[in-house]
């Protein structure tokens, strides 16, 4: 058995919690899974959002706070893209992302995703956060080439 001093031990419990509160960012939202659960999703809106090289159609997305959402993220083009907003994500309470042919995910955060060609996904999420996001392709040179657009949430 190691003995550290108690000292040690201090300091040892403070790092411990910074990474810990790392890992769960002060910027997400934090009760996102009872935001989730009290939402009517019988009043959900459906969007769509298509990529292809090199844009996103619509070129902007806007949201309701408080609304429950199924955003459709449909690839038509002929490579991977990805959707890749963190800021947004850090923005919403998510309930799942679901892929019609190969099953849902049910996790509070993302931070992007990617959507292999003629496939798509569907983000569940209530918006929280009122603003104005980036969202992008990180694939080298898709941004450039103009694959990048706007989400506000109003």
């Amino acid at each position: 058995m190691i003995k550290i001093p108690v000292q040690m031990k201090a300091g040892i419990c403070v790092a411990v919690l910074l990474l810990l509160s790392g890992c769960t960012s002060v910027d997400y939202v934090h009760d996102a899974s009872s935001r989730v659960q009290a939402g009517d999703w019988s009043k959900m809106q459906t969007l769509a959002v298509i990529l292809r090289e090199y844009s996103y159609t619509p070129s902007e997305l806007r949201f309701k706070t408080g609304v429950p959402y199924k955003l459709q993220i449909k690839n038509k083009g002929s490579s991977k893209h990805y959707f890749t907003s963190e800021e947004f994500f850090k923005g919403i309470a998510t309930r799942k992302v679901q892929s019609n042919a190969d099953g849902e995910i049910k996790a509070p955060y993302f931070s992007a995703l990617e959507v292999f060609p003629g496939r798509s996904l569907d983000l569940y999420f209530i918006p929280v956060k009122k603003g104005t996001y980036r969202l992008h392709c990180t694939i080298t040179g898709h941004e450039a080439k103009g694959m990048h657009a706007v989400i506000v949430i109003e």
